[in-house]
Parts: structure tokens; C-alpha cells; sequence
């Protein structure tokens, strides 16, 4: 695949940090199949990004979707997130939805995928070396011929620390010709971030507000984590969402499911109106690590993120 670099324009997905390539491995990028591309750091799969529209066997196909990360990979392979979960066949590993987009007097759901989608529409960089990995595309939120917005998505890898991979996340949006409103769900706030967790066993969540076993909706948090023992690997391992105190409305509602969901909701359930050629950027880093992330560990991982923005 031949992808040259172009200008950058409206929704953006960083994915790293400054970190010192500690294996000496490579960056590489490969091609699965048609609709997908990997990403890998030395033999170590990190990431893959399905850009055109995937479907499973058995699930409706209007819950066929694209634009997203999954498999998202563990520091020792294994398989973090999940997709078309038979709970929510729309859950789709780690990706950016909203349940209410207004445009043009009328309301879609591109969140469970009812009257609008995201598609893929031009790429814009790739890259891979042995500092980073670039990968950056362009898509746009359709329902059916009419587009509503543009996005771009540029996935910047840094390598793995020796317990930790770092994943800074930059979202802007765009609406197209016309004023766009996003709003999170009702009496749960999820819309925007999200990621989706595959099976396993002995799942802590932990937030600054600790780690019990009660789901948080409609909470006010500036990150949030998931440890869990998964499958194929001795020890458990995880990821959290950092939120930078730079985010609209810090620090913005979160959804927690024990169940293997964590829900980033921006706005949340106040909708937010973006106009033409005005972008709302949204900055996040998700932190991949081994062995269980107690609350101690997960600030000292924050601050450091913060302390080099």
C-alpha cells in the first residue's frame, strides 16, 4: 500500500509516548486482509486498525461497522479487547461513538450504527521505524449519502517500557456543512471513548475513587482502569484511559462495567453543539501494562503523562 502524507484536518488519534525503544525492535506494519491494518513492534503485535466495513457470521448486518482498534494487544500478546460481544454485538474494542448526533433537524445513533456510520474515506500517512509508528486516515460519519462530519485517526506508536505501553489519543471532529450535536446516553453519560474488554477472570476496576465492586455511571473522573487476568498469558495485565486536565469540561463523565467496558461520555448527557469549521479536539492516552495496576501505580503513570504534555 502506497500512503503519502497529507494535511492534517479533523479527527486525530495519537497513540504513544517519549519513550526510549528499550528491545531495539523495529516498528512494522503488515496487511492482514482487505479492510485491515496491523501493527507490530519487532514480533510483538500491538495493534490492529480495521478501516472498511466489518461484519461476523451469525451477528445482524446492521451492526456491520469500521474506524476502529481490535485487536488491541496485552505486553505479552495477549488479546485485550473484544468484538461483536454477544451482550452488545455493537461493542467493537477500542473505539469512538456517540448514541445522539443531531444534524439537519434529524437525530442518529452511530453508537449502535441506527441511521449512521463511520466510513473510511482517503489515507492520509504511514510510516514505521525504530522510534515510532505513524499511521493516519481519514474518514467520515455518513448517514446514508449525506455526510455529517469528517474525522481523522493517526495512530502514533512509541515503543514498549519495560511493564507499560503508552497510547496518547487525539480526537478532533468536524462537522460537515451544517451545526453537528453530540450527547451521551441518558442516566449513564458513555459516548465518545470507549473500550470494550475481552473475557476473563478476576476484573478489578480502580479509579481515584478506589477499586470496589459497585459500576460507576455518570462519574467525574480523570482516569479509570481495568486489570484482569486474560487468556494465554500466567499473569494478569490491563489498560487505563488518562484524561489530560487540557480536555472540554475536565474532567468529563466515565461509565464503568465490571462486566468489561470502560465508557469515556464527552459531552455526556448536556449536549454540546459543534459549528461548521469549528473542531472540538479530545486528548486522552490509553496505558497498556503488565500485571495488575493498583491506584498507586496508575497516579504515578498519570502524572508522568501529564508532567510531559
Amino acid at each position: 500500500m502506497n500512503i503519502r502524507a497529507m494535511p492534517a484536518g479533523a479527527l486525530v488519534i495519537l497513540l504513544g509516548g517519549l519513550a526510549t525503544n528499550l528491545s531495539g525492535a523495529a516498528f512494522r506494519f503488515s496487511e492482514p486482509n482487505d479492510r485491515s491494518v496491523a501493527l507490530h513492534e519487532g514480533d510483538q503485535p500491538v495493534l490492529v486498525y480495521n478501516y472498511r466495513m466489518v461484519s461476523k457470521e451469525g451477528v445482524p448486518a446492521d451492526r456491520t461497522r469500521s474506524s476502529y482498534v481490535h485487536p488491541l494487544y496485552g505486553m505479552d500478546g495477549e488479546v485485550l479487547t473484544d468484538d461483536f460481544p454477544k451482550d452488545h454485538y455493537h461493542h467493537r474494542g477500542l473505539f469512538w461513538a456517540w448514541p445522539h448526533v443531531r444534524s439537519g433537524g434529524k437525530e442518529y445513533d452511530i453508537w449502535t450504527l441506527k441511521g449512521a456510520e463511520q466510513r473510511f474515506e482517503r489515507w492520509l500517512n504511514k510510516e514505521a521505524g525504530g522510534q515510532r509508528a505513524v499511521l493516519e486516515v481519514e474518514n467520515g460519519w455518513f448517514a446514508g449519502d449525506r455526510k455529517l462530519a469528517t474525522e481523522r485517526v493517526s495512530l502514533v506508536a512509541h515503543p514498549a517500557q519495560k511493564d507499560s505501553r503508552a497510547i496518547d489519543v487525539k480526537l478532533v471532529i468536524i462537522p460537515w456543512n451544517e451545526p453537528l450535536t453530540l450527547a451521551g446516553a441518558e442516566g449513564k453519560s458513555y459516548g465518545g471513548l470507549t473500550l470494550r474488554f475481552a473475557p476473563r477472570t478476576n476484573t478489578v476496576i480502580t479509579t481515584p475513587l478506589g477499586n470496589g465492586k459497585d459500576d460507576l455511571p455518570m462519574t467525574r473522573l480523570p482516569w479509570a482502569d481495568l486489570s484482569a487476568q486474560f487468556e494465554g498469558v500466567r499473569q494478569p495485565g490491563g489498560a487505563a484511559i488518562f484524561v489530560p486536565k487540557t480536555h472540554p469540561d475536565f474532567p468529563p463523565m466515565w461509565l464503568t462495567r465490571h462486566y468489561g467496558v470502560l465508557c469515556l461520555g464527552w459531552p455526556g448527557t448536556t449536549p454540546h453543539t459543534l459549528e461548521p469549521g469549528k473542531p472540538v479536539t479530545l486528548e486522552y492516552r490509553v496505558w497498556v501494562h503488565r500485571g495488575a495496576a493498583d491506584g498507586e501505580r496508575l497516579k504515578k503513570a498519570y502524572d508522568e503523562y501529564e508532567r510531559k504534555r
